[in-house]
């Protein structure tokens, strides 16, 4: 059985083509600038395929991805009918979603409707659906994995705001939560990897570190409290995105600045963060790399995010009433020892006993705290794909 892993964005197209009698990857790619000018890159027997080509839409990049799949070197099936099944990565799926579906017409206008909620990614997954049908055929099975789901255990004191309680009532005002399908696999294999793979009697915190950030606090397997909110741009300082502040400090700027609520939502999401902060770059790398030269900015900003980070794990241990585990993944949290470092020192009074040799590792699982440290630290690479992949199969 193979199936194919979309993740569609406004003007791209991740895929993953997923053997699942090994669970192997047999040829990813991504199509760029769809609707621009278009550039189209494909791996397959360990070989990387690009070149430029205009796609006007998402269906045009689903035939560039079924020219490449099918012929030519970086061919891997003989034709379209040995995909068996099409797994979407769907961003919100508010309350109603929480667990993967079937996608159907119903669905596809679920995710219609909530579009409000994530006007970039929505809109978007909706176009990656419809362009598989158009490309794959109308009969091939597909499901959305939302990542808001696995954050549906929430309990009402943790999603909920001090608002009027109408506004949760009308417009579903709430705490979603993101980056589900990654904490989701990552708290899984870090049950197992401490001897509980059923997840119970377990208080785990998750630190999912990239461009975009999130961290969930799971109690026996489920979560129980997670920092992005209505949308991504809550909880703490990231590549872009400002993560929690004042809100009467929105409302202040927009009218100092004379500003719409699309740009100061613009100002948040994308010109605020490490970016914001240091005046530098969005990437930790070029952070990093400007604290070394003494950037002043650079130091205060990465200062900053570590500081966050803190709060909120220190928060999550409270409300976990304990700790039996901490995990890093995604692009920072997988390769930034630095940060993982400076963390777990400060962490210390939980009985967090860093090894400093393990954690030299880069994007590869390891536990890098010692073997007496009452807090076991994990890293942990997530794989979303692969659950997106599972959860299509055993829907199918």
């Amino acid at each position: 059985m193979k199936i194919l892993v979309i993740n569609a964005g406004s003007s791209s197209l991740k895929y993953q083509l997923i053997d699942m009698t090994d669970e192997s990857t047999v040829a990813k790619g991504l199509c760029e600038r769809i609707g621009i000018d278009g550039r189209f890159t494909h791996k397959a027997h360990g070989k990387v395929f690009q070149k430029d080509v205009a796609m006007a839409d998402h269906t045009a990049a689903f035939e560039q991805v079924k020219e490449a799949l099918t012929s030519g070197e970086g061919k891997v099936i003989d034709n379209l009918s040995d995909v068996t099944a099409i797994g979407h990565r769907a961003v919100m799926g508010g309350s109603k979603y929480d667990r993967s579906v079937r996608i159907t017409e119903d669905v596809i206008q679920t995710i219609r409707d909530y579009a409000s909620l994530a006007p970039l990614h929505n809109p978007a997954g909706i176009k990656g659906m419809e362009a598989a049908a158009a490309t794959f055929g109308k009969d091939i099975p597909q499901v959305a994995v939302f990542d808001t789901a696995f954050h549906q255990t929430m309990p009402e004191v943790a999603y909920l705001w001090g608002l009027p309680y109408e506004y949760y009532e009308k417009y579903g005002i709430r705490r979603y939560g993101f980056h589900g399908t990654s904490h989701r696999f990552v708290s899984a294999r870090c049950c197992e990897l401490l001897g509980k793979p059923d997840g119970k009697g377990t208080r785990i915190i998750t630190c999912h570190l990239g461009n975009g950030s999130s961290i969930a606090a799971i109690k026996d397997g489920k979560v129980i409290d997670t920092t992005m909110g209505l949308t991504p741009l809550d909880g703490f300082l990231m590549g872009t995105r400002s993560g929690a502040i004042d809100p009467s400090a929105v409302t202040f700027i927009m009218e100092k600045e004379g500003l719409t609520p699309e740009q100061m939502d613009a100002v948040m999401n994308k010109k605020s963060g490490m970016l914001g902060v240091s005046g530098v770059s969005s990437d930790d790398r070029d952070i990093a790399a400007a604290m070394e030269e003494g950037n002043p900015r650079a130091q205060l900003a990465w200062d900053m995010r570590s500081y966050q980070i803190l709060k909120y794990i220190g928060g999550y241990v409270a409300a976990l009433g304990g700790l039996d585990a901490i995990v890093f993944t995604a692009g920072i949290g997988e390769n930034q020892d630095k940060l993982r470092a400076e963390l777990l020192e400060k962490l210390a009074y939980l009985g967090v006993k860093l090894d400093a040799e393990a954690n030299r590792v880069h994007g590869e699982e390891a536990e890098i705290s010692t073997a007496d440290s009452a807090v076991r630290a994990f890293v942990i690479p997530t794989n979303e794909e692969l659950v997106i992949a599972r959860d299509t199969k055993a829907l199918i």
